[in-house]
């Protein structure tokens, strides 16, 4: 592996070390009234087709988060992932070689990690919603190919087998369609993310940064979904788990079953930045089903608060608007869902009334709390998110007695200022 200087082509450097030290040389030689754009490049010999064409190359959202996010703070602290902390449990994204290459070499820029705001990735994120142009199938071959692998459910060696027939028997020149049914795929996937407009929505100013939700619409991630065949065909509207939601609905509606994803995610490397998707699908498919790609939607990316120092990292003040920013873009995103009478949908060519419920939320145990508004530290009195034990009885397996946490006791404790005892947040809940 080498890496190239971009103003010296003839310069190659096997090191990192004599590369930094030829480029800070060679950037005092270039007139600084010149608009420079450095571009690091990887050169492997083994793989440099294959970067060079490389469309996956990590440019589209980043945001450095907060700076010495290590291990020594509170486990308070530690533990909140939405608070610009993104420890141990959160999930490290895979990235490219050339992602792996933007990151290494971000340390040659004058400009500090810390500088990178989340401004930087809201203006990053729509420019390209914005830019991105529409895509279609280039033939009507193409197309009707795919509807055929779609409407039949064909894998892709079956796909591949059909490719190869028609090329084979064509007699055509150049092919109408695609390399093979993996391309075809991609193709159809870049086509469906389209149809969703990505939208942005301020959420608050804070320390003189405007923080936005970047979005799709609830109900067009929901027609997605539905707009799938083999899913549409297979939909249930009857549920064994939820009689009693059923039948507290008005008489001729059905249930529709939402369940979201949460998990805040280190996008690089090192470790610096991160975002902070939520997933959102259907429990009216089968758990089969459901766990394919395909049947889950990208509904946004939630805000992720910066601190300007670590004093205001620790106070409760931060703590407490980074939760309250939390449930007011929950509250934005799903709002539409819960018309007073109801949604109309369309499922497998007719049309059905509906009304949404939650019915599971998947995440790890520190966004449990932050969904639930339990104290974080495994010390508070009562530390578990789905019931009231407390925590000298937390390892006690035969307990008789077990309180649930529900709507109606976390209100009563909300409303009569008794949440503190409770190790309940004192701030409104959106669920």
């Amino acid at each position: 592996m080498a890496w190239k200087c971009d103003f010296c082509p003839q310069r190659i450097f096997t090191t990192k070390t004599s590369y930094t030290n030829h480029i800070k040389q060679c950037l005092k030689s270039v007139d600084s009234s010149e608009e420079l754009s450095l571009e690091v490049m990887m050169i492997d010999s083994l793989e440099s087709e294959n970067l060079l064409n490389n469309e996956n190359n990590f440019e589209s959202i980043h945001e450095n988060s907060n700076e010495d996010e290590g291990a020594g703070e509170n486990e308070d602290e530690d533990n909140d992932s939405y608070n610009a902390e993104v420890e141990e449990e959160s999930l490290t994204s895979d990235i490219s070689h050339s992602s792996v290459s933007f990151f290494e070499n971000m340390e040659l820029s004058n400009s500090e990690p810390e500088n990178y705001s989340f401004n930087n990735y809201a203006s990053d994120y729509n420019n390209i919603c914005e830019e991105a142009e529409p895509i279609d199938f280039p033939n009507n071959a193409y197309a009707d190919l795919m509807a055929l692998v779609t409407n039949y459910n064909l894998s892709n060696e079956a796909t591949n087998a059909v490719i190869r027939f028609f090329n084979e028997h064509s007699n055509l020149p150049l092919s109408p369609l695609p390399k093979n049914a993996k391309k075809g795929r991609e193709l159809m996937e870049k086509m469906k993310i389209l149809t969703l407009t990505s939208k942005k929505h301020k959420i608050l100013t804070h320390n003189n940064i405007d923080y936005y939700l970047f979005y799709h619409p609830v109900l067009n991630c929901i027609k997605n979904i539905l707009s799938i065949s083999d899913i549409s065909q297979n939909f249930t509207l009857r549920f064994e788990n939820f009689k009693n939601t059923v039948a507290s609905l008005p008489h001729g509606s059905n249930l529709l079953s939402i369940i979201l994803y949460s998990d805040a995610t280190t996008t690089d490397t090192l470790g610096k930045s991160s975002l902070h998707p939520i997933y959102i699908s259907i429990g009216n498919i089968s758990t089969k089903r459901r766990n394919k790609s395909d049947a889950k939607q990208l509904l946004g990316y939630l805000p992720i608060l910066k601190a300007k120092d670590k004093s205001e990292k620790k106070s409760k003040d931060f703590k407490k608007l980074v939760r309250l920013t939390f449930h007011n873009s929950m509250k934005f995103l799903l709002d539409p869902l819960f018309a007073e009478k109801g949604i109309d949908l369309e499922v497998d060519n007719k049309t059905f009334w509906f009304f949404p419920r939650i019915s599971t939320i998947i995440c790890d145990w520190p966004e449990a709390a932050t969904f639930s508004l339990v104290y974080k530290s495994t010390n508070s009195n009562f530390p578990c998110h789905f019931c009231l034990i407390s925590k000298t009885l937390l390892a006690v397996t035969d307990l008789s007695d077990v309180t649930f946490r529900n709507n109606e006791n976390m209100q009563e404790y909300f409303y009569n200022n008794a949440g503190q005892d409770m190790s309940l947040e004192n701030i409104p809940n959106y669920f």
